[in-house]
């Protein structure tokens, strides 16, 4: 159970009980009040004297009263909470990609060196190298993030994965098979984020 519908069980709980605390002290006014019009007798010294129905009726009251005050700070609480609650998630929203986003910028630290030093000594070896690096330093920030390419040369052809763009017959492989690949197709988790483009044997 969720912190936040705990607090929103421990509300109407309150309110429950708030009711409940109220229908006693109407169902006790009523009482007295039946009693009042019910009496005609003249009122003697003994008589006088504090009447337990209407002590009752204080304490009634008095519960009342705590009970109604707890609930609305109960309720106050919960409001409170939930406002909370709805800050965090749309500051999590809001800066969801600050993880991923620091993973990148040391590739992009390293592609910015990589594109200088080429122009430096004119090497596009050098700059072949850079660039390879700076490649598997995004594919391991993807990893972390729990993003990976699809294999798809030699699995069978599935639209729900793949997307062919052409069809070859092949000696290699039977009909149905992702021959050659030409977009990689990444799945997030357990969600496609994009199909990969394909070449399938016919």
């Amino acid at each position: 159970m969720t912190e936040e519908k705990k607090a929103k069980e421990n509300v109407e709980e309150n309110a429950q009980v708030l009711n409940e605390q109220e229908e006693t002290v109407q169902e006790n006014e009523e009482i007295i009040n039946g009693n009042e019009a019910n009496s005609d007798a003249e009122e003697t010294p003994a008589e006088s004297s504090e009447d337990p129905v209407e002590k009752a009726l204080a304490e009634e009251r008095a519960k009342y009263e705590e009970m109604k005050d707890r609930f609305l700070r109960s309720q106050a609480d919960f409001d409170n909470y939930r406002k909370r609650m709805q800050k965090e998630r749309e500051e999590m929203a809001k800066y969801a990609s600050r993880s991923l986003l620091e993973k990148l910028l040391p590739a992009i630290d390293n592609l910015e060196r990589a594109i200088d030093s080429s122009k430096q000594s004119e090497s596009f070896e050098m700059l072949a190298q850079g660039v390879e690096m700076v490649y598997r330093q995004i594919m391991d920030a993807l990893r972390e993030e729990g993003a990976v390419p699809l294999e798809t040369v030699g699995k069978p052809f599935d639209p729900h994965f793949h997307q062919a763009v052409m069809q070859e017959e092949s000696d290699q492989y039977e009909s149905g098979i992702v021959i050659e690949e030409f977009q990689k197709g990444y799945m997030l988790k357990d969600k496609l984020i994009r199909p990969a483009m394909v070449k399938v044997s016919t």
